[in-house]
């Protein structure tokens, strides 16, 4: 199945100069959703972790189907102030913005391997923060893997550049 065929482009959003890849064609389409998760599962499979990390939002849609799937468990990475308990912190920049993401301290333990779930993966700098935010916790990061990779941006090779390992079920170019 050729799921990038699921995936809508909407020019000029969420400001002008922006593509943005829309995923919620390709979640509305029951065939096309499992096919996905059947996808990162595959994927997963190959990768030694103990826990999924999930980025707000449209990252808990996939890493929770996953989650269920394999019996792990979900750790979500929320934007800052929507965590109750104690919690650490990342500031990190966005194509578009700035913002902050947290997790909860007693998530990840510290003999702990995360991989990190999110639908697209552009410049690469809410991913660079969830990933700090798994060390901070004292856990590894086992990998990333992303539904979409807007390959021109440069956030894969900025990841791999790092050392992590990284995978993706679809590539676009980001503009």
């Amino acid at each position: 199945m050729d799921l990038k065929k699921y995936i809508r482009s909407i020019q000029d959003y969420p400001k002008k100069g922006i593509l943005f890849r829309d995923i919620t064609t390709l979640i509305k389409d029951e065939d096309a959703f499992k096919e996905t998760i059947n996808q990162i599962a595959k994927m997963a499979s190959k990768i030694n972790f103990d826990k999924i990390a999930a980025i707000e939002s449209r990252g808990f849609i996939f890493a929770s189907a996953l989650s269920y799937t394999m019996s792990k468990s979900l750790i979500l990475m929320r934007k800052k102030g929507k965590l109750p308990a104690e919690r650490f912190s990342e500031d990190f920049e966005l194509e578009y913005g700035k913002a902050t993401i947290e997790i909860h301290k007693d998530s990840i333990g510290k003999k702990d391997s995360a991989i990190i779930i999110d639908d697209l993966i552009a410049t690469g700098g809410t991913a660079e923060a969830a990933a700090k935010l798994v060390e901070k916790s004292g856990g590894k990061v086992a990998g990333f893997i992303f539904v979409i990779d807007l390959f021109d941006l440069g956030g894969v090779k900025k990841l791999e550049d790092k050392g992590y390992k990284v995978n993706s079920l679809i590539k676009f170019p980001g503009h």
